[in-house]
């Protein structure tokens, strides 16, 4: 069940990344990881460095956005906090932390994205 659900996350991280590639941002790290957890997406569009959760659920089976609570709004601050210190040629901008919510079928294709700017 859990290969499941990671390769399920990773496909979702992926229909995210393109999301983003397509509105002109560039993705600067994914799946990056600090001693607070993984860091889903780190994009930015040459204004903005945008740090990402993406949600993503087998269609049927819930809301994307049922994890989305404070604690892990907190925990991604922080990750981003570290990427921040621990990343020495980054881009500049204004900081802001988007979700992406994400249904997709049996086969991973996508049903459904959903994207929120300054999620939290």
């Amino acid at each position: 069940m859990k290969d499941v659900r990671h390769a399920r996350g990773q496909r979702g991280e992926e229909l995210a990344a393109a999301h983003f590639e397509r509105l002109g941002y560039r993705v600067l790290a994914r799946n990056h990881r600090t001693r607070y957890g993984e860091l889903d997406l780190v994009v930015h569009d040459g204004e903005h460095l945008v740090f990402v959760e993406v949600k993503t659920r087998r269609a049927g089976s819930g809301d994307p956005w049922d994890n989305l609570h404070e604690l892990k709004r907190s925990q991604v601050r922080r990750m981003a906090i570290a990427w921040l210190s621990d990343v020495e040629d980054r881009p500049y901008g204004d900081l802001r932390f988007d979700a992406v919510g994400i249904l997709v079928d049996g086969a991973g294709e996508l049903v459904r994205l959903e994207h929120l700017e300054a999620a939290f």
